[in-house]
C-alpha cells in the first residue's frame, strides 16, 4: 500500500504529534500491509519512536489498540470540525465587515 491521505487530511510526522491531537481521527500505515483509521486515545514518545493508542479499540476483532511508529512516519489527521467551523465563521465575519466598510465608504452625503 501507499496511502497518502485524503484531500481534507493533514499530513503530520509521528514525532510532531502532541496533546492537541488526542481525540482526533487519524489514518496511517503501520506496515506495508495495513491501513489504520481510528481516533487517538493517547500518544507516547519513546526513545526511537512514537506509540499511538487508539481510543475504543481494546483489541476488538484482533486489531491492536496501540501502534509503534518511527518518528518520521506520516500520520494523516482529520481536521477538528469545531476548529474548522470556527475558522470559517471568523473568515466570513471578516468578509462581511470588509463589505460593510466598503459600502459605508460609497455613501454620498446630501442625497438628491
Amino acid at each position: 500500500m501507499s496511502y497518502s491521505g485524503t484531500g481534507n487530511e493533514k499530513a503530520v510526522t509521528a514525532s510532531d504529534l502532541d496533546r492537541t491531537h488526542v481525540g482526533l481521527t487519524v489514518s496511517f500505515e503501520p506496515d506495508e500491509f495495513t491501513l489504520v483509521f481510528g481516533r487517538i486515545g493517547a500518544i507516547a514518545r519513546k526513545e526511537g519512536g512514537v506509540t499511538l493508542v487508539l481510543a475504543g479499540v481494546d483489541g476488538a476483532g484482533g486489531m491492536p489498540a496501540h501502534y509503534s511508529l518511527p518518528p518520521t512516519q506520516q500520520v494523516y489527521v482529520q481536521p477538528d470540525k469545531l476548529t474548522s467551523t470556527e475558522t470559517a465563521i471568523k473568515d466570513m465575519f471578516g468578509k462581511v465587515q470588509d463589505n460593510l466598510r466598503t459600502h459605508k465608504g460609497d455613501q454620498r452625503p446630501g442625497g438628491m
